[in-house]
């Protein structure tokens, strides 16, 4: 009977062909690291280099084909005139704001130089009362001030004005006749308490006194429309009340000739802010005098002159 042939063990020729796959992966793994570290250290323009040349071989094709799909997609371009439609802009109305502004800063450097007329005709018209100091005049950017002592116009404790008082008040009738702007009058006292049966306290005494002023000027033909009456009574003195010479400053009536820019009835609200900002100002927008006082504080005179 025949032997069986034995067949050669082919096993072993291939036990070891895993180490070529782990040789390849170890290969590939290596050269992985080595593109990493050469990308951590080369330089920008390396870099930069390096990328346009592998997107170029790995891309490359893909580029072309979009390239050629996008030449396939677009239309012939038609030559001609391509209408066109212009849509109007309609832009605020600058040239009128700025004309209503100019016209209205032109206003308020007129109404300054009324302002300065009115300031120098009091002092022409006052004159013999301004050296003898019983009167003192102020002028700022939008009122005049005309300061009167209480002894020029009215008795101690009374708010009837006293024969001195009328050719005063004629002369400044005079002066404010010729404009349009509004007067305040404001009547201060010291704040020596009174109690009388007429006036009960320096309020009533400080109004009574500057009613009197504006009925006379109303006899002056001054329109009540222009005039107001106000009292502070011993409030907001001008010197101290502790000396007979400061109460004496303190006892006054004061007539404000006030710009239309502040005229509660002459101008609108929205006139009266655009005249704020387009009037000359100093410092932090505050308004400030553009004249010193034309007199020092007023003081007890020797004597007070009876006629003009």
């Amino acid at each position: 009977m025949a032997r069986r042939r034995k067949r050669p063990v082919e096993e072993q020729e291939h036990q070891d062909r895993w180490m070529v796959s782990f040789a390849d992966f170890i290969t590939l793994l290596f050269a992985f690291f080595v593109v990493m570290y050469s990308i951590s250290s080369v330089n920008k323009g390396k870099y930069e280099t390096f990328s346009e040349s592998l997107d170029e071989a790995l891309f490359h094709n893909q580029k072309e084909a979009k390239a050629d799909r996008a030449l396939k997609a677009v239309e012939p371009i038609q030559v001609g005139e391509v209408p066109t439609r212009v849509q109007p802009i309609e832009l605020p109305n600058l040239v009128t704001v700025t004309e209503e502004e100019h016209q209205l800063s032109e206003e308020i450097m007129e109404e300054k130089r009324r302002l300065n007329e009115v300031s120098d005709e009091f002092q022409r018209a006052l004159q013999p009362f301004v050296e003898s100091q019983l009167v003192g005049i102020k002028q700022h950017d939008f009122w005049v001030e005309l300061e009167m002592n209480s002894e020029l116009l009215f008795a101690s404790g009374k708010a009837e004005l006293s024969s001195k008082a009328i050719p005063v008040l004629e002369k400044v009738a005079e002066v404010v006749r010729n404009v349009s702007n509004v007067i305040n009058i404001e009547g201060y006292t010291d704040d020596v308490p009174i109690s009388t049966g007429i006036y009960p306290s320096n309020w009533d005494l400080s109004s009574a006194r500057a009613t009197s002023v504006v009925k006379e000027l109303i006899k002056n033909n001054i329109p009540p429309t222009r005039l107001s009456a106000v009292g502070y009574g011993e409030f907001h003195p001008i010197a101290d009340n502790t000396t007979e010479e400061g109460r004496f400053k303190n006892r006054r009536v004061v007539l404000v000739l006030m710009s239309q820019a502040f005229a509660r009835y002459g101008m609108t609200d929205n006139e009266r802010a655009k005249a704020l900002k387009l009037a000359p100002q100093t410092g932090n927008n505050v308004i400030k005098p553009i004249a010193e006082p034309i007199l020092e504080p007023i003081e007890r005179p020797p004597e007070i002159p009876a006629q003009l």
